[in-house]
């Protein structure tokens, strides 16, 4: 089966001397992968840097067989930000995030859209802040909506506003700027309490009851913001 499409390159991996294994979510087909010969020469390898968006033509024999994709350059996004680490794990973590969460071979044009918002949001002065919304944005394309204002109360703590949710045994403080969305945070800090709330979700609600570990990839980004 042949067929055209865009997409992103969620991930890679070696299939022979000569070739590699590739993974992108597209625009018309959701997630695929595919074999790209002569993916290791140093012309095609520039190409495939995560979260680069490709020209793709796939060539199969049939659905139920992996395809061979040739591929070109669209947007080359990840090079610019090699001298920025935070940014650069950011990318990482977002498509093994797209990789881990997503079914195979079925389309979904809000995530398509929404990857390539990101790399909008990377070049905002509170991009860290807009990830955290993507993240939460993402999970609710998949269907687990948070819903963070239905589940939080709010009170008073030395004359500042908090909110907090409750269960049985705990009270667990949930960042203003998750339910206030229009504050502008500048401490690292709170924006860190942010992504570990929404991680702390997606481990307990999405992976555990999938058997699935929790990303290294995402931990390794949260790492770089310390």
């Amino acid at each position: 089966m042949n067929w055209i499409d865009q997409g992103f390159l969620l991930s890679k991996s070696k299939y022979s001397e000569n070739s590699i294994i590739a993974e992108l979510y597209t625009l018309n087909k959701g997630k695929v992968s595919g074999i790209i010969f002569g993916g290791t020469s140093k012309k095609i390898k520039n190409y495939l840097q995560i979260g680069n968006r490709l020209h793709v033509n796939n060539n199969s024999k049939n659905d139920k067989r992996m395809g061979h994709f040739k591929i070109e350059i669209l947007n080359a996004y990840s090079p610019f930000y090699f001298d920025h680490k935070q940014k650069l794990s950011c990318i990482t973590s977002a498509m093994n995030l797209i990789k881990i969460l997503t079914a195979e071979a079925q389309a979904n044009k809000k995530i398509f859209t929404l990857i390539n918002n990101l790399f909008d949001l990377l070049n905002e002065n509170n991009w860290l802040k807009r990830y955290i919304f993507w993240e939460l944005e993402l999970l609710k394309l998949l269907g687990y909506d948070l819903e963070l204002e239905n589940l939080v109360e709010k009170g008073k703590v030395d004359n500042k506003t908090v909110y907090f949710a409750s269960s049985y045994n705990e009270k667990k403080y949930v960042p203003n700027f998750l339910i206030e969305r229009d504050l502008e945070v500048k401490d690292i800090n709170i924006l860190l309490s942010g992504l570990r709330l929404v991680g702390d979700y997606l481990d307990k609600t999405i992976l555990k009851p999938n058997n699935l570990n929790y990303p290294n990839s995402r931990v390794v980004f949260l790492n770089s913001l310390k």
